[in-house]
């Protein structure tokens, strides 16, 4: 197969980076992408017959809780994952659970049926708590993951902030993850939205080491998907101050059924972690909001190096065939 005709890959280097040789920006860009993990859903497992045909074996894939489905459904995709040779990290959505028996009942089965040891907290979209729980706080302190032998938790990170949240909110429940981290036993790390460009999500890494953080940071990259599917995504997910490079793009109108990929994002936060000493990103999530096929091989490609730099480095092109836009 070849390229989609309206695929481009496009990165800009900043002028008063420090020079770096070629072999080294791709070194940094690899291993950046290297070890992605990846998500999906419970309705677009119905549609996907085998995740062994866009998926290698042992990729971690996240598994949502949407407000409005049952965990019944999550559970389904994470047992079917892990009989296809998948490492699946199911979310635990705090408020759509009815009940604290619920929520225990969920996780041993979890553990028990399909050797879950990592997930992600969050508190879910769902305006009213369906139950006791109305934040990931709220599941974090009941102890039951670590009674269940969870080894490792994501729990979300904001760095363009919410909509529904107060900035001193989103602070002080940082602040309380970091203390939480002090006394489980699982390994914590902070798992965030997509964003559009790496100066906020810099900006943001930097600020909250400031005030304390010492979580790790995987950071949410969007997938190859449309401009014109991207905004649509931003806009339903909140995003902030980032959409607007999005925004900018789409006043060309010529631009909007264009795949693009999160190339120029990527290596700026390659370059920023390779660079920074204390930078807090340690490893990046991919969002497949243009498909989950389009978003795999893009990524196995950058990891394993099968993409060359452009002459006048302003960008990078991926040398191997991926899967036409769907």
């Amino acid at each position: 197969m070849s390229l989609p005709e309206n695929f481009t890959i496009s990165a800009t280097t900043p002028r008063d980076s420090a020079p770096e040789s070629d072999l080294e920006l791709k070194r940094w860009i690899s291993e950046f992408i290297s070890g992605f993990t990846v998500e999906t859903t419970p309705g677009a497992a119905a549609r996907t017959p085998d995740y062994r045909a866009l998926l290698r074996s042992g990729t971690k894939v996240a598994v949502t809780f949407l407000p409005g489905s049952s965990f019944a459904d999550t559970l389904a995709t994470v047992r079917r994952l892990r009989a296809e040779g998948f490492e699946p990290l199911p979310h635990l959505a705090a408020r759509s659970f009815p009940s604290r028996e619920a929520f225990e009942e969920g996780v041993a089965a979890l553990v028990g049926e399909a050797g879950v040891e990592e997930a992600i907290v969050l508190a879910g979209a769902v305006p009213s708590p369906l139950g006791p729980f109305d934040s990931s706080m709220a599941l974090l302190d009941t102890g039951v993951l670590d009674r269940h032998g969870i080894r490792r938790i994501g729990v979300t990170g904001h760095p363009e902030g919410s909509p529904d949240i107060r900035d001193e909110d989103i602070a002080a429940a940082l602040a309380w993850k970091n203390a939480f981290a002090e006394r489980s036993d699982a390994e914590l790390y902070i798992v965030t939205q997509f964003c559009f460009e790496a100066a906020p999500l810099i900006a943001w890494d930097r600020r909250i080491q400031a005030e304390g953080n010492r979580l790790p940071i995987r950071i949410g990259l969007p997938g190859l998907a449309t401009l014109k599917t991207l905004l649509a995504h931003a806009r339903n997910c909140g995003i902030g101050p980032s959409m607007t490079f999005l925004v900018k793009q789409a006043r060309n109108v010529a631009r909007l059924m264009q795949v693009n990929a999160p190339d120029r994002l990527t290596l700026e936060l390659a370059r920023y972690q390779a660079t920074d000493p204390n930078c807090g990103i340690t490893g990046v999530h991919m969002y497949p909001l243009g498909g989950l096929k389009k978003t795999a091989a893009w990524s196995y490609a950058v990891a394993e190096g099968a993409f060359t730099l452009k002459r006048d480095r302003s960008g990078f092109e991926v040398t191997q065939p991926l899967p036409p836009s769907s």
